[in-house]
This record gives structure tokens, C-alpha cells and sequence, in this order.
């Protein structure tokens, strides 16, 4: 008995997972997406270039764009500007297009949601740091959510970003003192809040996209290890799936960060043709140098924690998407290949 499951088990991971941690053998990719988080405005910036080096048609910041920390507006706007003249980053904005959701230390203060008294004036600078003109829907917008569809002779790709600070409720604490914060219980609390939710469930209703990339801040997958995360609210988690579900979404994926680590996620819903992918990428300037291993019954691979940037690597054709992350001189540190169909 105990060989017919393992025998199950490896022809479930042929049929859907392909994980190594050496470069695909690959032609020039129909689309590249790059994305990081948590950067410290002030810290050396050696990804710029790296990134630049993978040819992407976008980057898409994943939160903690800078480190304000702080109720004092000026000091956040000036944050923004210390970033915005760094060299490399500024090429990069040059070259490509760039989209971007924020976290708690752009947003403005650790761990904190919708309970924050400065939202509102931050919103403003976010939107600010990404050049986005003063008569943009999202200047009246609550909150930073977004969507952009790109597109070319191959194929298509929605981007849908997520605000998970705006109207995220209060995180419940853990007083045993064993974690930091402990799941609510009977569907109590929000993170996107109904004004998003009903935004989100248009969005997924109407998308026609070959691939839909979901940008979220925290993680999705990863929810045992006690911080922030989708998990401290199992009530929307179960609420994201059943809409991707429901919407008949092609090719939903999850791109995340905030955790100062790197990490592939990822679980089977029996009503999808593929698995749903939580790429964690982070960070960009800093990473959990002492991480000693937590548990994470999703997780494919291994933790990767030393400074990290995420690319992804799109064929149309086969539905196929490389997921790598990459560091230092643009190494591959870990590389899924997660097996996506036609629908």
C-alpha cells in the first residue's frame, strides 16, 4: 500500500509541478514579469541592473517600497524622493513600466491597517512615488487597488493589485506569546473590505487574460508561521479561492512578499486545471539572515533567505511559466515551473 502512494504522490508532482534549481532551457520568453519588496531607501541597491539584465516588461513593486515609519508626511515624501533619485531605479523607470502595491512601512506604520490615521495623506504621496497624474480615478479612490492588462501578438496578462492595508481589519494577537498573531475564528474581520471585494469579483468576472496575476503584499499560501498573512483571516482566504473559482479565471497565480524571505507555495483546488502559486519574493535590500526554518505545509523548495528579486517568464504557446528567483550578479537561487492548461 505504502508504494502504490508514493508512486501517487511522484505522478501528482510530475503532472503538475516541475521544480529544480537550475536554468530552463528556454528561448526568448513571450513576456517577463520582475517584481521585489521591503527596500530600504536608504540601503545599497544592487538589483537594478540585475533585473534589467532579465529584458522584463514590467516591474511590479510587492510593498515596503521604502521604510517611512512614520505619521510625520514630509518624512514619508522625502522617502519617496531619496528612492526616486536613485540611479538604478531610476533606469529602470525609464525602460519599463512599473506598477506597485504598498505595506505597512510605506503605508506608514508597522503592522497596521485600517485603523492607520494617516491612510489617506499616504495614499496620496504613494500615488506620487509612481508618477500617476493628479486626475486619475485612484487620486478619489479608498485605497491603491489596480488593474493593468497587457497584451501583445502572443497573448495576454492582467495585473491585479491588491490593496491589503486600507481596509484590512485589526490583526488578533497571540497571548500565549507562542506567535505574534493568531487566526480570528468564524469568518470575523476583512483584508480587502467590501469596496474591494466587489471591485475584485468585476475584475475576475470580466477578465479574458491568458494568465491573471494577483499582487498581494502578505502572503496567500504561508499561514502557520504567525505573522501577517491572508491566514489571520480564513474567512477571505476561502473567499479569494471560491471567486477565482466561481469566475472560471484562467491561470490565477499570486505574487507576495513583506516576509524578508523567498518561498514557493502552493495548493490544489479540485474545481482548477492547475495549482494556485504563491511566489513569495523579499527582499530586495535585506533579508532574514537568521531564518531557521518555520513550517509552511504549502511550501515547494526551500526557503531561500538571503536578498532575492522574483522574475517570471511567460510562454504563451504552452501555457507555460518559469518562476525563478534570482539574486546577487542575477544567479538563479530556486527555480518552479508550475504546470498551467488552456482553458
Amino acid at each position: 500500500m505504502k508504494t502504490v502512494i508514493n508512486i501517487f504522490i511522484a505522478l501528482f508532482f510530475a503532472t503538475y509541478y516541475s521544480f529544480s534549481q537550475t536554468i530552463s532551457n528556454i528561448k526568448k520568453p513571450d513576456f517577463t514579469i520582475a517584481f521585489g519588496s521591503c527596500n530600504k531607501q536608504n540601503s545599497p541597491q544592487p538589483f537594478w541592473k540585475e533585473i534589467l539584465k532579465n529584458n522584463p516588461d514590467v516591474f511590479i513593486w510587492g510593498g515596503d517600497n521604502i521604510y517611512g515609519d512614520s505619521d510625520d508626511m514630509s518624512k514619508i515624501a522625502n522617502d519617496y524622493k531619496i528612492q526616486n533619485k536613485n540611479s538604478g531605479y531610476q533606469k529602470l523607470k525609464k525602460t519599463i513600466p512599473i506598477l506597485a502595491t504598498w505595506d505597512d512601512h510605506d503605508y506608514g506604520k508597522n503592522d497596521v491597517g485600517a485603523e492607520w490615521s494617516m491612510k489617506e495623506e499616504s495614499q496620496q504621496l504613494f500615488l506620487d512615488f509612481l508618477g500617476v497624474s493628479k486626475d486619475d480615478y485612484r487620486r478619489k479612490q479608498e485605497g491603491v487597488y489596480y488593474s493593468k492588462l497587457f497584451k501583445n501578438e502572443k497573448g495576454s496578462i492582467n495585473v491585479i493589485i491588491l490593496d491589503t492595508r486600507y481596509f484590512r481589519s485589526k490583526l488578533l494577537k497571540d497571548v500565549t506569546g507562542n506567535k505574534r498573531y493568531v487566526p480570528y475564528k468564524n469568518n470575523i474581520g476583512t483584508i480587502l473590505g467590501e469596496k474591494q471585494w466587489k471591485w475584485l469579483e468585476k475584475e475576475l468576472d470580466l477578465t479574458t487574460a491568458d494568465f491573471n496575476v494577483i499582487v498581494s503584499s502578505i502572503q496567500f499560501l504561508s499561514s502557520e508561521h504567525g505573522w501577517e498573512c491572508w491566514g489571520n483571516f480564513p474567512g477571505e482566504v476561502e473567499r479569494l479561492k471560491k471567486l477565482i473559482v466561481d469566475k472560471k479565471v484562467k491561470n490565477a497565480m499570486i505574487l507576495s512578499g513583506d516576509r524578508h524571505i523567498s518561498e514557493f507555495s502552493t495548493t490544489r483546488i479540485p474545481e482548477l486545471r492547475y495549482p494556485l502559486v504563491d511566489f513569495t519574493s523579499s527582499g530586495l535590500t535585506h533579508s532574514y539572515s537568521k531564518y531557521s526554518g518555520e513550517v509552511n505545509k504549502n511550501r515547494v523548495g526551500v526557503v531561500i533567505s538571503v536578498p532575492s528579486f522574483g522574475v517570471l517568464k511567460f510562454n504563451f504557446d504552452k501555457q507555460k511559466v518559469i518562476m525563478q528567483m534570482r539574486g546577487e550578479n542575477n544567479k538563479i537561487l530556486q527555480e518552479f515551473v508550475p504546470n498551467y492548461h488552456k482553458n
